[in-house]
């Protein structure tokens, strides 16, 4: 039975009892649907001496089910012609499979068993320990990639945002089985989860199709949201690191608005105009290159001769979270010439703002980003899904409203706002 049920555009919402919502919109464009099932749950959910148990549950949640043998949940969709895949970051876990129409009851059955039915054996749980730290290994031998997580957590003191999605590697060596399946038995409830269905289907089918593998699932406890404020920085920070390498890095990340911040969208076209438009889909990010050849800093650092690349990355979140600048440094060039450019184009962002010009072309770009972001079912369904668990998924909807309310004068007060010195943390990489 369906407690709960409106319509609004193309999407049709449900609840069922257990609290299980249930987005559908029909795309007939061709003979595919894309199945998502969203848990409300990411690294901003972990505390201390259990970081990364997010991103090892979704780990563990591929090595089979009580009916399904580990060894063949990724062949029930590949037998038709599917693709499936995961991931975990800082506030939700996801899980999707995307196939012909004709897989929707297996798909369904897929995510069914994963958030009911996950065995959990210990020997798949040590081996994934190794896993796990290896990747983080690999991470850290990443410079750009070690970069990115000091300078996060060295601009987080309170939020759990501080914590990178994989974890540190002192809680991956001591976590236990037990609170890998506490984790899971917590966040994967149904009240706690969203389950997204687009494709080429009938939205009565699907419902009884829900309903028949989802609707006999306990409700479950919603877990207890996060609460920390992370207090207003006063003063810039800095990381410095050296290790072995051959390309210097620099990297920046001002405090920003959560999505549902009114200054959200002001920034984001302010990061347009410094480094060319970006959508707003993390999964497939357009499927298309940045416009960048007349960004400001491109034209400054790589026309300039002084960096090989430059990117800007506001992303949308359900917490105020960062903005961030990356350079990689040009051969035979420094990172405080690096620097220097770029927070000379920053401040002169702060101090004239943007012409009606500048915003009319970043708008026209922003526009063209958000089609990209909806170029498949698949990536229609993660658009729904992401949003459902950061706000709400109507704010999808409202993307191309709110980037119209946008004005050269609201730009110009949200880059003073954050991007301030005293609002930054800086990260340099040098090369031994």
């Amino acid at each position: 039975m369906r407690t709960g049920e409106r319509r609004v555009l193309t999407v049709r919402e449900t609840v069922l009892d257990n609290g299980l919502k249930v987005l559908v919109q029909e795309v007939h464009t061709a003979p595919l649907a894309s199945v998502w099932c969203w848990y409300r749950v990411g690294s901003k959910d972990e505390g201390p001496g259990v970081t990364g148990v997010s991103h090892w549950v979704e780990h563990m949640n591929f090595k089979g089910t009580r009916n399904i043998p580990r060894d063949q949940v990724k062949g029930i969709i590949e037998k038709f012609g599917g693709s499936w895949n995961g991931y975990t970051w800082i506030d939700q876990t996801t899980y999707l499979e995307t196939a012909s129409k004709d897989a929707l009851d297996r798909m369904l059955f897929i995510e069914a068993e994963r958030m009911d039915a996950c065995l959990y054996d210990p020997a798949d749980c040590e081996s994934e320990r190794t896993v796990i730290i290896s990747e983080l290994q690999g991470g850290e031998n990443d410079p750009e990639q070690l970069l990115d997580t000091e300078v996060n957590a060295a601009a987080f003191k309170v939020h759990p945002y501080h914590h990178p999605t994989i974890g540190w590697l002192s809680d991956l060596q001591t976590m236990t089985r037990e609170d890998l399946y506490g984790h899971y038995r917590r966040y994967y409830v149904p009240s706690n989860a969203t389950l997204v269905i687009v494709g080429d289907v009938d939205t009565d089918d699907v419902l009884k199709r829900v309903e028949s593998h989802f609707g006999g699932f306990a409700q479950g406890s919603r877990p207890a949201r996060v609460r920390q404020v992370e207090p207003e920085q006063q003063a810039e920070r800095r990381v410095v690191l050296r290790r072995e390498g051959t390309t210097a890095y620099w990297k920046a990340a001002y405090h920003a608005p959560a999505f549902s911040d009114e200054a959200f969208f002001p920034l984001l076209a302010a990061d347009a105009v410094l480094n060319g438009a970006a959508g707003l889909n993390i999964w497939s990010q357009g499927g298309v290159s940045r416009p960048q050849r007349s960004a400001r800093l491109y034209r400054a650092l790589v026309d300039g001769g002084l960096a090989s690349t430059v990117s800007g990355a506001l992303l949308p979140t359900e917490h105020p979270y960062l903005y961030a600048i990356n350079a990689s440094v040009a051969e035979g060039k420094t990172i405080s010439a690096v620097e220097d450019v770029i927070l000379s184009e920053v401040e002169r962002l702060r101090r004239d703002g943007i012409t009606p010009a500048e915003l009319a072309k970043v708008n026209a770009q922003l526009r063209a980003r958000f089609v990209y972001d909806a170029d498949s079912v698949t990536d229609i369904a993660h658009q729904l899904g992401y949003f459902e668990t950061i706000a709400s998924w109507r704010a999808y909807s409202t993307l191309r409203e709110r980037l119209d309310a946008v004005t050269p004068e609201l730009v110009h007060t949200a880059a003073k706002r954050y991007l301030a010195d005293e609002n930054w943390t800086i990260g340099w990489f040098e090369p031994k």
